[in-house]
């Protein structure tokens, strides 16, 4: 897991071919300026999904795992925590879908800030929790950028 702020997303450019495609998305796309769904940045290797939503309670969601996609949250308007694990043998309560490349876990977690302008890149190794509220429910706007491995 990479946790780090908008200014410093050239430092991440050089892991991947993918990858920086997907970083240089999130650099030079106007955000705010768009609206909630998915947007295609290279077929099925590289897409996004850019939603505005209210925060949660950790107790109405659970860990997430994915195998065939790198997960890049990028926030745009708002501060939330991400639940994280590292994935080491956990049961998941919700077996694997390949069609949306998503498990579900239950277990501990520490919850990790995600602030306005900050973003973090989850490999499939990393467990998370997204989406949960800091005091109180709360509007944020974010973009999820899929990245295949």
């Amino acid at each position: 897991m990479i946790l780090d702020k908008i200014e410093n997303i050239n430092l991440y450019k050089s892991l991947s071919i993918r990858l920086t495609k997907a970083l240089d998305f999130i650099c030079t796309t106007d955000f705010n300026s768009l609206t909630d769904g998915k947007i295609e940045i290279e077929q099925d290797n590289i897409f996004a999904f850019v939603s505005e939503y209210t925060t949660k309670s950790a107790a109405e969601s659970e860990l997430e795992g994915h195998r065939k996609y790198i997960d890049i949250q990028y926030m745009i308007k708002g501060n939330e925590y991400i639940g994280y694990a590292p994935l080491a043998g956990q049961e998941p309560s919700v077996k694997y879908n390949s069609d949306d490349d998503i498990s579900f876990f239950q277990g501990e977690a520490d919850f990790i800030k995600l602030e306005k302008g900050s973003f973090m890149i989850l490999f499939p190794t990393d467990l998370h929790q997204p989406c949960i509220m800091i005091d109180a429910p709360s509007i944020v706007k974010k973009v999820v950028v899929k990245v295949r491995i």
